[in-house]
């Protein structure tokens, strides 16, 4: 079997797609005009928000939620999104969730509902829509990770093995997956101008600029513009690779 969809008709799901780097890269991708599918969990009227940005394109979208957390739900989700004609060629993992405090704080709760969300829906929901690829013989998985899955940070224990867990996922199921044509890499991103950054005052945020060699946040459209060119068909010799956007700062 040959896979010859045109990229511009193929569909690309994006988890975590109601704001910040999930909804940049769902515009990024109905740009082209690619069938959009933005999951969102509670976010309803944000996810709305950014598929009417999407069909100003011209795209085809489609919203969903789902508690990544659980299978049952995920696989509610792939009911809908296969009723409504959608079967992703491309699946983006961008949910996740941040957690700060230090190590002896943090509550089993805690744990698991980092772990849960950041880890475990990523399992989950690739597991959910391999299937398709593999009999298609084309895909692409990218996993939105971080710069601290790499480095680790202070403070940012959970989180930073959360994202570790993400980059070690994604290796190993580059190998697993390779014989069938797909392709499964991980953007570990910087410091970027989102939501998350809210918890950081003015001088905090001024301290970690200072850190940065680009002295500056990055934006959600650079990061979407990554996750668009690891998408493309032409992008396919490169796979199980971590790429951290980041400034210069971790090399």
């Amino acid at each position: 079997m040959t896979f010859n969809k045109p990229f511009t008709e193929q569909t690309v799901l994006i988890t975590g797609g109601s704001r910040g780097i999930g909804a940049a890269i769902a515009e990024r991708f109905a740009s082209i005009g690619m069938n959009v599918i933005i999951h969102y969990l509670q976010s309803h009227e944000s996810a709305n928000a950014v598929a009417r940005n999407c069909m100003k394109h011209g795209a085809n979208v489609l919203t969903v939620t789902a508690d990544l957390r659980s299978k049952e739900q995920i696989l509610r989700m792939q009911d809908k999104i296969i009723h409504h004609g959608f079967a992703p060629d491309v699946v983006v993992n961008n949910a996740g969730i941040s957690h700060y405090g230090l190590l002896s704080d943090v509550s089993e709760q805690d744990w698991d509902e980092v772990m849960g969300v950041n880890l475990k829906g990523v399992f989950l929901v690739t597991q959910a829509f391999m299937p398709h690829m593999i009999r298609q013989k084309y895909g692409r998985f990218i996993n939105v990770s971080s710069i601290w899955g790499i480095s680790g940070a202070s403070c940012e224990v959970v989180y930073s093995t959360a994202k570790g867990g993400i980059n070690a996922f994604t290796k190993a199921l580059a190998k697993e997956l390779a014989p069938s044509n797909i392709t499964v890499n991980a953007v570990a991103p910087g410091a970027v101008d989102t939501m998350m950054m809210s918890g950081f005052n003015a001088d905090e945020k001024a301290a970690l600029q200072n850190e940065i060699p680009a002295g500056r946040f990055g934006s959600p459209e650079e990061i979407a513009s990554l996750v668009y060119f690891l998408a493309l068909p032409e992008s396919g010799y490169i796979t199980g690779q971590i790429i951290s956007p980041n400034g210069g700062w971790h090399t």
